[in-house]
């Protein structure tokens, strides 16, 4: 194993429902879903027209007004998540080297809702084929660069380390945290400021969705529209958000007596080389990471005390993801609880792996296992511990967190509590 060791010592959280950490944390425990008519557009033109929206003020929320006149949305999400996580996680910026903190982002849509805007502007309502620049912000280059984003937390925090947008669809927030665990296990960094955002709840990104029937189109009832492993599901219900981590070498984080929410004790990527939208259903390429996570590790899969899914609530993921867990995890699949947040706070693309991550984080802190809201029909081919509708006290000290993209990716990553840590 490497000498070199990475713990999570900072969680900021921008999501629906609430934002902030603790307000996270008492939505997805309480099994109250944030999912509702969009409010952003009028969406009677669309099949789904639901999402999981976040109340948020930029100003309010302390950033200053050039920041929000040159920031997209998600870009604005990153910053104040940042901004929590990095206080909660005590460090003193003047003290740090800044040449050894980084920057990884994780983005699956970038800019959507700043483009479209802008094209809607220049193109007076799409009337004209040639667009007049004229009416162009001038900040257009850093909507349609989606680097900008981490350039943007780089510059907030003084980081003169790596710094990247991880963009691998909807694994992106698993992979950038994944990113920042090699950079400190490496040695390029001994702190990493980490995470995803995304906000895509657009006409041109519901329309995408629309086109390939992944969203779900139970539009009288939108509380309960997002129902993984449930065998009413239909769909997933879009959602929008950020989360950052603060990701930081052990001893660095021991020597200035930081608060240790977990270790990131294994992380493993994976591309199925199969369908752009479609999945096998025998999960082999998700299994695949999620063995390679345990083998890090140095864990047998009866280690593991919970298991936060994927869980998108789309016909063949929940199938996929579920044989992927009976194949990694053999009998002990059926012992472990497993959980789907985004029947609380919807699925907000490249953002969600990281959501997932800070709260499990936040799980084996408390002790508790988030449930799976809207859970009320068993699908015989998913028939694992969903852990429906009510939370569960439960001690936590091996948690996985998995991810599954359009494209193939499927991601793993395993945190342990830190009284594991030698």
């Amino acid at each position: 194993m490497s000498a070199r060791t990475s713990v999570i010592t900072g969680i900021g959280v921008v999501a629906p429902g609430g934002n902030g950490r603790k307000e996270f944390w008492h939505r997805i425990t309480s099994g109250r879903t944030a999912t509702r008519r969009i409010s952003f557009f009028d969406p009677d033109q669309f099949r789904s027209q639901m999402a999981a929206e976040c109340d948020f003020d930029p100003l309010a929320a302390g950033l200053t007004p050039q920041e929000v006149e040159r920031s997209d949305r998600f870009a604005q999400f990153a910053l104040v998540a940042a901004d929590e996580a990095v206080a909660d996680s005590g460090l003193e910026l003047d003290a740090l080297n800044h040449d050894r903190l980084a920057v990884a982002m994780g983005s699956a849509v970038g800019a959507t809702t700043r483009l479209e805007d802008e094209f809607v502007v220049l193109s007076d309502g799409g009337r004209h084929w040639l667009v007049d620049p004229r009416y162009g912000t001038r900040f257009l280059y850093e909507a349609l660069v989606p680097s900008s984003m981490a350039a943007e937390v780089a510059v907030r925090f003084g980081a003169n380390g790596p710094a990247a947008v991880i963009s691998t669809g909807c694994t992106s927030g698993i992979d950038a945290v994944g990113y920042a665990h090699q950079l400190i296990e490496d040695g390029d960094a001994d702190v990493v400021i980490a995470g995803a955002t995304d906000a895509p709840i657009s006409p041109i990104t519901m329309a995408c969705f629309d086109a390939i029937r992944a969203t779900s189109a139970r539009n009288d009832d939108p509380e309960h529209a997002s129902r993984p492993f449930d065998a009413s599901r239909d769909g997933f219900v879009m959602g929008e958000g950020a989360a950052v981590l603060v990701v930081e070498e052990a001893g660095h984080a021991r020597r200035r007596g930081a608060h240790l929410y977990c270790q990131v004790a294994g992380y493993a990527n994976r591309c199925n080389a199969f369908h752009m939208t479609g999945l096998r259903p025998d999960g082999v390429e998700m299994a695949a990471a999620i063995d390679e996570t345990l083998r890090q590790a140095q864990l047998p899969a009866e280690a593991i005390d919970y298991v936060n899914a994927h869980g998108s609530g789309t016909k063949q993921n929940d199938v996929h993801e579920t044989a992927a867990f009976r194949r990694a995890l053999g009998e002990h699949a059926y012992r472990v609880p497993v959980s789907s947040i985004k029947s609380m706070i919807g699925h907000s693309l490249g953002a969600i792996g990281s959501i997932e991550l800070a709260a499990c984080a936040l799980a084996i802190t408390h002790g508790v296992v988030p449930p799976t809201a809207n859970y009320e029909r068993r699908d015989p081919l998913c028939d694992l511990d969903y852990v429906p509708v009510t939370a569960r006290d439960q001690a936590l000290d091996v948690v996985l967190s998995v991810g599954s993209g359009f494209g193939g990716f499927q991601s793993a990553m395993l945190l342990t509590g830190p009284g594991r840590l030698p």
